[in-house]
């Protein structure tokens, strides 16, 4: 995607400072810098701090970090160690389990000495391949809303709601959810996107209405308990969210609130689609509600907003009552039954296909 005519991704390996720069998620839209990762406890803070955030972006970010580390010690109990700690970061999106597990498969038998160019050389195949899939998922999801135009429920314009950010931000390029949307803008598909403002970090207000706006997508913020309200109106032909991990059986763990759009669309007749790189899977888990681990973020992101002043610098506010306890679950579990579809780079299917899409992922892999 491009940023005042420039391309970037949100990460890339930067030969002459020696490390791996990133997009600084958490001063955007009001500041734009690339800091340089140099140390496998840099890239982890990055990741915890949501410096880097979605879940495609966080596994290729560890697997970067498992390269630095190995850059400073090439030793196995330094490799299993920098792997534990990255695995530690965020515990829901299974992306970065993902990415750890290959990475330590194909590094555990290489030679001591070969490997941090080998770390190395996984990690930019690993973003390369991100970047192919979301471009192939973009082009999967672009059917859906062709179809939605062809129905013509709106003459105008096929109205799209989405939460968080699923955009190529939240990747290494294009997004999930986002990447069909921009499909659908650049083949001349009129679009408008109810932007979910997604408390408590408000990554839809601050990343996927300026990804948006770069790109020339019109769109409206509104807040989070709009979205029942607007497709009661017939005002939302299509939900499309991100993913950051699906169970065996289609439930669904994706920024809190997620939940709650798929219940209004499934009493509302709107179609509920999750996109996501096939990596989101996991068939280790059946049941998503039961067994997918929640991770639970610190009080002060519900008591405080952060925004900048007149003088432009970022500074936080409380907008709770002093003394308040706050509870701050970062994502819900959206069953199964309420989604229509997933949105994968291998084509669409439905939570009862999934067992299809396993065994075309087995055979691929034979």
């Amino acid at each position: 995607m491009k940023i005042q005519g420039r391309h970037y991704r949100s990460i890339w390996w930067d030969s002459e400072g020696v490390g791996v720069r990133v997009i600084n998620q958490r001063l955007l839209p009001f500041s734009f810098e690339t800091p340089l990762l140099q140390t496998v406890a840099q890239v982890e803070t990055a990741i915890r701090d949501m410096t880097v955030r979605g879940a495609p972006l966080i596994g290729v970010a560890a697997a970067f970090g498992l390269a630095l580390a190995l850059r400073a010690d090439v030793a196995d109990a330094a490799l299993e160690a920098a792997a534990l700690r990255l695995l530690a970061t965020r515990p829901t999106a299974v992306n970065l389990r993902h990415a750890i597990e290959r990475a330590l498969q194909l590094l555990r038998p290489t030679p001591a000495a070969l490997r941090p160019v080998t770390a190395l050389d996984f990690a930019v195949q690993l973003a390369d391949e991100d970047v192919a899939l979301c471009q192939a998922i973009g082009q999967q999801g672009l059917t859906l809303i062709e179809a939605a135009w062809a129905a013509r429920r709106h003459p105008e314009v096929v109205n799209i709601l989405t939460h968080c950010n699923a955009g190529w931000l939240a990747t290494v390029d294009w997004g999930t959810a986002l990447a069909p949307i921009y499909r659908a803008h650049d083949q001349g598909i009129p679009v408008h996107v109810w932007v979910d403002e997604t408390r408590p970090r408000n990554q839809g207000a601050l990343l996927t209405a300026l990804e948006l706006g770069w790109h020339g997508v019109p769109y409206t913020v509104v807040s989070d308990n709009a979205g029942g309200h607007l497709m009661q109106r017939g005002a939302v032909d299509l939900c499309l969210v991100g993913a950051d991990r699906v169970s065996a059986r289609g439930d669904t763990a994706n920024k809190i609130g997620t939940y709650l759009k798929a219940l209004a669309a499934h009493d509302n007749g709107v179609g509920f689609h999750a996109a996501l790189p096939t990596p989101t899977l996991d068939w280790r888990i059946a049941d998503g509600l039961a067994d997918i681990p929640i991770e639970e973020r610190a009080a002060d992101e519900v008591l405080q907003v952060q925004g900048p002043n007149g003088a432009g610098v970022l500074h936080s506010v409380r907008v709770a009552a002093p003394g308040s306890a706050a509870a701050n679950p970062a994502f819900d579990v959206t069953p199964a039954r309420l989604v229509t579809s997933f949105i994968t780079e291998r084509g669409i299917f439905g939570p009862q296909d999934l067992p299809r899409l396993q065994g075309l992922l087995e055979q691929a892999r034979a």
